[in-house]
């Protein structure tokens, strides 16, 4: 038997976990480095006091919990199920079982490879939910997940970026094309993905290279007037830019009239996608004159599961 971990972000299941979240997620020094390492926990509780109302009040507007487990798990069902059905990915001598590991709320990573572990798995494939790799997201996770396995009797390997796989770009070329369904007129597409420190990547993190990648993937595809920025910056230093906000007003000044944002690092809802896009970016864009509308997240969207099975197939390939 193979298991299989999805690695993913997490998020609070309660309006009560809001600041917990938050502080586990400013406490990991691989996202940034809260002064000398002994003051970072100190500061990340101070941040997670500071922040845990208003992101409170964000998390109401979409439910009172982020949606990331459910979706999580979805993805785990569809997957799992279409790995030990599917002509192409079953083998009558392997049996898959998939879960969902996260690495600031439960199920945590280590919470969930010790379940692995006592259900009898002995071998696992990581795979990371963020397309692109960035020592922030992907690095922080996976450098979790192998500090855990190291603790138990476990055979692994990890699959790090899959920003160019073929039906990965199909399954968003696919929601790109009902997104522009929605307009009268054909829009002009917005990629809008997660905002990095700008320290990151001049220190050689590829996240924008390879978000770039994918982009370029999609042009191949399809033929589109499209512009790239970057959301959910938070902090003093500089981020990547231009920030989606910024390129809001840009686009309003050049007369655009219809916008299809695509949350381009994100595959699941999360605050990010249901908050951010949804409801901030949109009644700023209504101010601005522009009717936006976001593309549909790829969830458990059929050809996304079928992208996930053939990454999981390789990625065991090249862990042998």
């Amino acid at each position: 038997m193979i298991g299989v971990i999805l690695l993913n972000l997490g998020g609070p299941d309660s309006l009560n976990a809001v600041k917990p979240f938050l502080y586990n997620l400013f406490s990991d020094r691989d996202i940034i480095k809260l002064g000398p390492s002994f003051l970072q926990k100190p500061i990340a509780a101070l941040i997670a006091n500071t922040r845990a109302k208003k992101t409170m009040d964000a998390y109401s507007l979409i439910g009172g919990k982020s949606p990331l487990l459910d979706i999580t798990n979805a993805q785990a069902d569809a997957l799992e199920n279409l790995l030990n059905s599917s002509p192409i990915t079953h083998q009558p001598s392997v049996f898959f079982k998939v879960y969902a590991g996260m690495r600031y709320w439960h199920p945590f990573i280590e919470e969930t490879v010790r379940q692995m572990r006592n259900e009898g798995i002995r071998k696992i494939l990581a795979l990371s939910l963020y397309p692109h790799y960035s020592i922030a997201t992907t690095g922080s996770s996976v450098k979790k997940f192998k500090e855990v396995a190291a603790k138990y009797s476990v055979e692994y390997s990890c699959v790090l970026s899959w920003f160019n796989h073929p039906m990965y770009i199909d399954a968003l070329v696919e929601n790109i094309k009902k997104g522009i369904q929605y307009f009268t007129e054909k829009p002009a597409v917005l990629f809008s993905a997660h905002s990095l420190p700008q320290k990151f990547i001049d220190g050689g993190d590829p996240y924008v290279k390879e978000t770039q990648g994918t982009i370029n993937e999609i042009m191949k595809k399809i033929d589109i007037e499209w512009y790239l920025s970057f959301q959910s910056k938070s902090g003093p230093v500089k981020w990547l830019e231009p920030s989606t906000e910024y390129m809001l007003h840009e686009l309003a000044q050049k007369g655009m009239k219809n916008l299809l944002v695509v949350p381009i690092s994100f595959v699941s809802d999360h605050i990010e996608t249901l908050y951010e896009i949804d409801i901030l970016y949109k009644n700023m864009a209504n101010e601005l004159g522009i009717n936006l509308m976001r593309m549909e997240s790829l969830n458990t969207s059929p050809k996304f599961i079928e992208a996930l099975a053939d990454i999981v197939m390789k990625g065991i390939e090249e862990g042998r």
